[in-house]
């Protein structure tokens, strides 16, 4: 049996993509998932399968849907957890921060172009997996974010915040 996190970008954000996470928990059951069980309205779905899953598959049974493209990024409790111990900031920090799951490893070239930039009150690290992202002021007064790292990296990311990725790790653990 496979336990997995998906991970939905781009969803309710701003009134756009918008996904009733009742609808979402159907949805998931219609293509045979069990336990399937979601956390908040920023598309974060917990669920088991007895085969492996693609996120290419989700994403297309959303497709098919709702009429429009969402990127799925797949994950377990444990990549989740190893992500949060590796983050590079200190706990006052960490706690505060951002993680920026990558769905593919950025080339090494975007990742230096991309840590040659530096703003005032934002500090950010860059794995192949997670942009570990710090901002003084919060995310909302940020010249980072989504649109910014994927435009410099050129990979679809999918930010959560620190309780956010702390809660997913204690529900695909229960």
């Amino acid at each position: 049996m496979y336990r997995y996190i998906a991970l939905l970008r781009g969803i309710n954000v701003s009134g756009q993509k918008k996904i009733l996470m009742a609808d979402l928990r159907a949805l998931f059951e219609s293509l045979g998932l069990m336990n399937v069980q979601t956390y908040i309205q920023s598309g974060n779905v917990l669920f088991h399968s007895e085969k492996e899953i693609a996120s290419e598959y989700l994403s297309e049974a959303i497709e098919n849907q709702y009429g429009w493209h969402v990127p799925v990024l797949l994950t377990t409790a444990r990549e989740l957890q190893t992500i949060l111990d590796r983050c590079p900031f200190p706990k006052e920090k960490k706690e505060k921060s951002y993680f920026g799951l990558l769905y593919d490893p950025p080339s090494t070239v975007a990742v230096e172009t991309t840590l040659s930039y530096n703003f005032p009150n934002e500090e950010f690290h860059i794995t192949p997996h997670c942009v570990y992202l710090f901002c003084a002021k919060g995310a909302g007064n940020a010249k980072t974010g989504t649109a910014f790292f994927e435009r410099h990296l050129k990979v679809a990311i999918t930010f959560r915040n620190f309780n956010t990725m702390r809660k997913l790790v204690a529900l695909a653990e229960d």
